[in-house]
C-alpha cells in the first residue's frame, strides 16, 4: 500500500474520531425540578440586596388588530425563586414568558403553591406612553408581570403578560411585554 493512501486514511479516521468526541465537555446540568418547591422567605434574600441593575420596559402586545395598553396598571417584579418558578409555570403554563387571559390566569391561582412572596415582590406603575422601570435591582433573574387592556376599542379580554429577565454586572436591561 502506498504512503498517499494510508495518510488519508489516517487522517480521515483522525476526522471522524475528532467529530465523535465533543470538544465543549458535557453539557450543563438540566434546572431542578419546579414541581417539588415549596415557599422559603430564605430563597428570597437575594433579592433585597442592593443592586445597581435596571429593567426598563414596555407593553407592545398585540393581538390581530387589537393593541394593548398597561397605562395606569401595576407591573410587578417577582424574584426568581425553586417556589416562585413553580407558581409562574402553575398560574402561566411556562417559565420563560406568556400572554394569557387574565381571567384564565385568575382560575388557576388554585393549582399554584401556597406562600406569599408580598415582601419581596418590587411594584411600579406602567405610564401613559406604556413603560415602566424597576432600578437598584440585585443581580439574578426576576419574573416582570402586568396586566394589559385593549386600547382603542375596548373589546377584547384583558391580558395577564409575564416574562423572566436576567440582570446583572450593573447593566440596564430592556424588556418588552
Amino acid at each position: 500500500m502506498s504512503r498517499q493512501p494510508l495518510f488519508c486514511i489516517l487522517a480521515l479516521s483522525a476526522l471522524t474520531s475528532a467529530c465523535a468526541s465533543p470538544s465543549l465537555g458535557p453539557p450543563p446540568p438540566a434546572p431542578a425540578p419546579v414541581q417539588n418547591a415549596a415557599f422559603s422567605a430564605a430563597d428570597f434574600a437575594w433579592s433585597q440586596r442592593a443592586g445597581t441593575n435596571v429593567v426598563a420596559g414596555q407593553v407592545s402586545h398585540r393581538q390581530g388588530a387589537t393593541a394593548y395598553t398597561c397605562a395606569g396598571s401595576s407591573v410587578v417584579l417577582t424574584p426568581e425563586t425553586p417556589w416562585s418558578r413553580r407558581r409562574m409555570a402553575a398560574l402561566y403554563g411556562s417559565t420563560e414568558r406568556a400572554a394569557l387571559p387574565s381571567d384564565d390566569v385568575r382560575a388557576r391561582t388554585p393549582n399554584a403553591p401556597p406562600g406569599d412572596a408580598t415582601p419581596f415582590v418590587k411594584r411600579t406603575t406602567c405610564d401613559d406612553a406604556d413603560q415602566f422601570a424597576f432600578a437598584g435591582l440585585a443581580d439574578g433573574a426576576w419574573f416582570a408581570i402586568t396586566i394589559a387592556r385593549p386600547a382603542a376599542n375596548g373589546r377584547g379580554a384583558n391580558m395577564a403578560l409575564m416574562r423572566r429577565v436576567v440582570v446583572r454586572g450593573g447593566k440596564r436591561v430592556p424588556l418588552t411585554l
